[in-house]
């Protein structure tokens, strides 16, 4: 059984939250989107605002591949300093 340091949980939350953070961020640009398009003058606001939350939603991918990489980069670094122990 493979321990978690100390070090890989500080990643996993940062990683968390980032991916929190972009889905909030996704919703809001919608909601706002939406709400600009019930007014003809704000529908250019609206459009904006549903280019960012897509935008968002492209993001949200590379938030995981790039935490995967990083982690997998972190524990293959601890396995080579574990192999040099003995």
């Amino acid at each position: 059984m493979r321990r978690i340091g100390h070090g890989e949980l500080l990643l996993r939350h940062r990683y968390e939250m980032a991916s929190i953070v972009n889905d909030i961020l996704i919703a809001f640009w919608f909601i706002v989107g939406s709400l600009l398009f019930f007014s003809p003058l704000t529908t250019t606001a609206g459009v904006w605002m549903f280019l960012l939350g897509s935008i968002e939603l492209a993001i949200r991918p590379s938030i995981r591949l790039v935490r995967h990489l990083h982690l997998r980069k972190v524990q293959k670094s601890i396995e080579h300093e574990s192999d040099q122990d003995f």
